[in-house]
């Protein structure tokens, strides 16, 4: 697939999402707000449902059609791998019935916990505000 065709897939598909994707799409965006997620980010060959660069981790949302698809889903999570990410998968249903018990596995594989979640950044270091270095003072 060449990059261009990537790159129009992703957009469909981001266009396109399903239910489960919006949910967890904005359920990482209001409850792990110190963690960049992808939706629908080339890697590789392949187009994963989510990313977090940072962590190397990647989550795919498989809907009932991925039960008879697991020799490919086996493959293509061996594709990310070799490119270091780590891969997990939830089906569509546990996303929409059980989002906290999915967005618990979400936070555990990204090696925090619960109750101490990543450090936000420093004050002022906000996208897009620059930072500023304290003016050298005189001495006398």
């Amino acid at each position: 697939m060449t990059l261009r065709t990537r790159t129009v897939t992703a957009r469909r598909l981001r266009r396109d999402s399903t239910d489960a994707e919006k949910l967890l799409w904005r359920t990482l965006r209001e409850r792990c707000p110190g963690w960049k997620f992808r939706r629908q980010r080339p890697i590789g060959n392949d187009i994963a449902d989510f990313a977090c660069p940072a962590a190397k981790l990647v989550i795919e949302l498989d809907g009932g059609q991925h039960a008879e698809q697991t020799t490919e889903d086996a493959v293509r999570t061996a594709e990310l791998a070799a490119h270091g990410y780590h891969v997990i998968r939830f089906w569509n249903n546990d996303v929409l019935s059980n989002i906290d018990s999915v967005l618990a596995r979400i936070v555990e594989a990204l090696g925090v916990s619960p109750t101490s979640p990543r450090p936000s950044p420093p004050p002022g270091a906000e996208r897009g505000q620059r930072r500023t270095t304290p003016a050298a003072t005189d001495a006398g």
